[in-house]
C-alpha cells in the first residue's frame, strides 16, 4: 500500500475541490508497511531512561516516497534481533561511522557524499529525518549511508560486533538542560563503556553541542574515562573540523550568540589503558 498523496476520482462529500485526499488507514495499520517501525524493539528489553524523545511532525510527499522506495534496501529497524555484518549491509570493507541523532539528514548526507570511502550508519527516530536523508542520498547517488530507526543503545550493545566501528558522531544531541533530566544525557560514564568496546583502536568519538554546560560535561566525562584520549594536547576542546558542516541548526544558535563547542576523543588500545592502570 503506498503512502502517497492521491487524487480521488470519486465526489468527496466534504472534499475542497483542488485539495488531494489521503487515502483512510484502518486502525492500527502502519504508514509505511515496509519502512520504519513505530517502537521496533517493543519491550524486548529491560525499560530504562533514554536520552531520545520521539517528535511528531509531517511527512512531505517526497520523504513518504523515499521511506516507501528506499528503505528496504537502505533502511532497518533496530529491534536487537541479529548481529549485524556491516562488510555485508554496506557491500564493502569501507570504515564504519556511526552517527547518533542526524536531524534531517543534511549534514550526514554532505559528509558522505565529500567522503565516499567512509560508511555512514547514521540513526535516528525522527520519521521525518528519515525519510528526507533516503531523499538526499537517493538525489545524490550516495551508496555509503544506511539509516537506522531506534535505539542506538540497543544498536551498539546488541547487534555490532566489538570493535566494528571506525567512528561515532553526536551532533547536537538533546541537553535535557533542566537538572532533574541531566541523567538523560546520553553522553554518560556508561554510554561511553559501551562506545569504547564497539570502537576500533584510534577511532574517534566526535561530540559537537552548542549547550556550554552539556559541553563542559562531555568534556570532563570523555576524559575521566580510561577508554579515550582527547586528541587535543591541551586537553581542551578542539575547533569545529573542516569535514562537519555548518548546519541551519547550528547557523541559527551562532546567530543567538550560542558558543559551538566539539570534543574529539580517540579511542585507546587495551594495552595502553593496561599500562596508564599500572
Amino acid at each position: 500500500m503506498s503512502d502517497s498523496v492521491n487524487v480521488s476520482e470519486a465526489p468527496h462529500p466534504t472534499h475542497t475541490p483542488g485539495v488531494p485526499i489521503r487515502p483512510a488507514r484502518a486502525k492500527g495499520e502502519p504508514r509505511f508497511p515496509d519502512g520504519p517501525k513505530a517502537d521496533p524493539a517493543g519491550s524486548h528489553f529491560e525499560r530504562r531512561i533514554r536520552s531520545f524523545q520521539p517528535r511528531r511532525s509531517r511527512v512531505t510527499a517526497g520523504q513518504a516516497d523515499a521511506l516507501q522506495r528506499l528503505w528496504p534496501a537502505w533502511g532497518f529497524d533496530i529491534d536487537g534481533s541479529r548481529r549485524l555484518d556491516l562488510a555485508e549491509f554496506f557491500g564493502d570493507e569501507h570504515p564504519v561511522v556511526l552517527e547518533i541523532g542526524f536531524g534531517m539528514g543534511e549534514a550526514t548526507a554532505r559528509m558522505a557524499a565529500a567522503d565516499p570511502a567512509t560508511n555512514i550508519l547514521a540513526v535516528d527516530v525522527h520519521t521525518p529525518g528519515q525519510g528526507n536523508l533516503l531523499n538526499l542520498a537517493d538525489r545524490l547517488g550516495l551508496t555509503n549511508v544506511r539509516v537506522g530507526n531506534g535505539d542506538a543503545i540497543i544498536l551498539l550493545r546488541e547487534m555490532l560486533a566489538p570493535g566494528s566501528l571506525g567512528g561515532l558522531r553526536v551532533y547536537f544531541p538533546d541537553p535535557w538542560p533542566k537538572k532533574r533530566h541531566h541523567k538523560r544525557r546520553l553522553i554518560q560514564p556508561e554510554f561511553l563503556t559501551l562506545a569504547a568496546s564497539r570502537l576500533a583502536p584510534g577511532a574517534v568519538l566526535h561530540c559537537a553541542t552548542d549547550w556550554e554546560p552539556y559541553a563542559e560535561q562531555m568534556l570532563q566525562v570523555l576524559t575521566a574515562h580510561p577508554g579515550f584520549e582527547n586528541t587535543r594536547p591541551d586537553g581542551g576542546f578542539a575547533p569545529r573540523p573542516a569535514f562537519r558542516p555548518l548546519t541551519r541548526f547550528e547557523a541559527q544558535g551562532l546567530e543567538k550568540g550560542h558558543v559551538v563547542n566539539d570534543v574529539l576523543f580517540r579511542r585507546v588500545p587495551q594495552d595502553e589503558q593496561a599500562a596508564d592502570r599500572a
